[in-house]
């Protein structure tokens, strides 16, 4: 077959097709890889549109690309496809005091957007592991959430309005500038989430918030990993919400210490990392109620001194996913959520995996709301879908979801259907199908392969 893409017009945007260009957008977090045959980097969105006039005309895939720091193979081409990087798509185009909004272009590191907000009082909550790499773009996309989503929400809950072009190259305003807003079908929050499988995001306006009074860090350690389960279930049936309630098991805290040690004590069976934001009199008050519950639970609780000691707990927190790849560099890594009263039971059930397959399996994540990341470490490649069924089996019978945010990509597609019943299927695939008739797109994920 012949390959079209090398018929690319040179003046519609920068963009490459030699080798070592194509193997470096081959791949993302997933390990997963496929060459594709061109990588375009747009500057604005008629750029955009031009590349998929083209790709439309002659039915060629497009990929669009963040920063390739998903875990489930979104962003990863498919053979013959064009790759949109929005790296030069980089800026922050407006922060609105007033209406407590910014404007942004798709390829903003979301690191960077919270830097600048800071200089302004305000904060962005979304705030995933990787958001010294990752794009919004990306986030939206994925709909990103992170260690604050317990009390703020995920980038859904902050999109208000979206640019985005069609694949035939339209573009549309999805969405309105306003905090409220009922008129139509809420299309901006149909194509957060949808993968880069319906449009490609252009411009994002998103609320912000002003920044917390003080915030305060507890570390809370536990001897019995279930049971820091069973305190994640009681912070929250007494009516307190964090900002953050993460767990960390035994197996992530000697991976962290191995890889870039910061002081965690290594003979924890799990740590709980609790932040509480707000009126400092308040908050206060609430940390007095987390230490009397998990000190009824047997744990130990300090508290970080200054923001030096907190930065340190963090650097750990998100340095697991990376100190667990150099542990096992086939880790499988999962993104499972229950509610949060069944966690001790899937602690328990991850241990007996572990024990019934002689898997090792490290555990953290967002605790508060049942938001667990479940690594399988390997001693050697094999067959992991017996493994995976039947940890998403457990998952759904506790009323949970095998994915929380990091999408479905190409690696959780063949479980869709545990999950999501045939006929709500055929109307995702047809409403696939109306925004992208010649399924150029992101072919290939989240719908299983007929």
């Amino acid at each position: 077959m012949e390959d079209k893409s090398k018929l690319l017009p040179l003046d519609i945007a920068h963009f490459s097709r030699e080798p070592e260009d194509l193997l470096a957008y081959g791949f993302d977090a997933s390990g997963l890889m496929e060459m594709p045959a061109a990588v375009a980097w747009p500057e604005n969105a008629e750029d955009v549109l031009r590349i998929l006039r083209y790709a439309s005309a002659n039915s060629l895939a497009v990929i669009p690309r963040g920063a390739g720091t998903g875990m489930t193979g979104g962003s990863v081409p498919s053979r013959g496809a064009i790759v949109i990087s929005f790296e030069r798509m980089n800026r922050i185009l407006d922060v609105d005091e007033e209406n407590l909004t910014v404007l942004v272009e798709p390829g903003v590191i979301n690191g960077r957007l919270q830097r600048e907000l800071y200089s302004y009082g305000f904060f962005y909550p979304p705030d995933p592991a990787s958001m010294e790499f990752c794009t919004l773009g990306g986030n939206v996309a994925e709909n990103a959430g992170g260690p604050r989503a317990l009390k703020y929400g995920v980038t859904r809950d902050y999109v208000l309005q979206l640019e985005a072009a069609l694949p035939e190259g339209r573009l549309i305003n999805a969405g309105v500038q306003t905090r409220k807003g009922v008129v139509g079908y809420d299309l901006a929050r149909l194509l957060v989430g949808s993968e880069g499988t319906l449009a490609v995001v252009t411009k994002i306006r998103l609320k912000v918030l002003p920044m917390p009074e003080d915030i305060l860090t507890l570390l809370v350690i536990f001897r019995d990993v279930e049971r820091s389960g069973e305190a994640v279930s009681r912070i929250t049936a007494a009516k307190i919400i964090p900002r953050t309630l993460e767990i960390i098991d035994s197996e992530c805290i000697r991976a962290v210490e191995g890889y870039s040690p910061v002081g965690l004590p290594k003979n924890a069976a799990a740590l709980l990392l609790i932040e509480l934001d707000g009126h400092p009199a308040a908050i206060r008050a609430e940390a007095g109620q987390v230490v009397g519950i998990c000190e009824k639970l047997g744990a130990e609780v300090t508290m970080a001194e200054d923001d030096e000691a907190r930065d340190a707990l963090w650097k750990a927190r998100r340095g697991i996913s990376p100190a667990l790849y150099h542990l096992c560099t086939g880790k499988i890594s999962e993104d499972i959520v229950v509610p949060r009263s069944r966690i001790p039971e899937m602690l328990s059930a991850l241990r007996a995996l572990s024990e019934k397959t002689g898997i090792p399996i490290a555990t953290f994540g967002h605790a508060g709301d049942g938001n667990l990341h479940v690594n399988l470490l390997p001693p050697k490649e094999q067959d992991f879908t017996p493994v995976l069924t039947e940890l998403f089996t457990k998952v759904l019978s506790l009323g949970g979801t095998i994915s929380g945010e990091h999408g479905v990509g190409l690696t959780k597609k063949s479980f869709i259907d545990m999950e999501i019943p045939p006929e709500e299927l055929r109307l995702m695939r047809e409403i696939k199908k109306t925004f992208d008739p010649k399924n150029i797109l992101n072919p290939g994920k989240i719908f299983p392969d007929k």
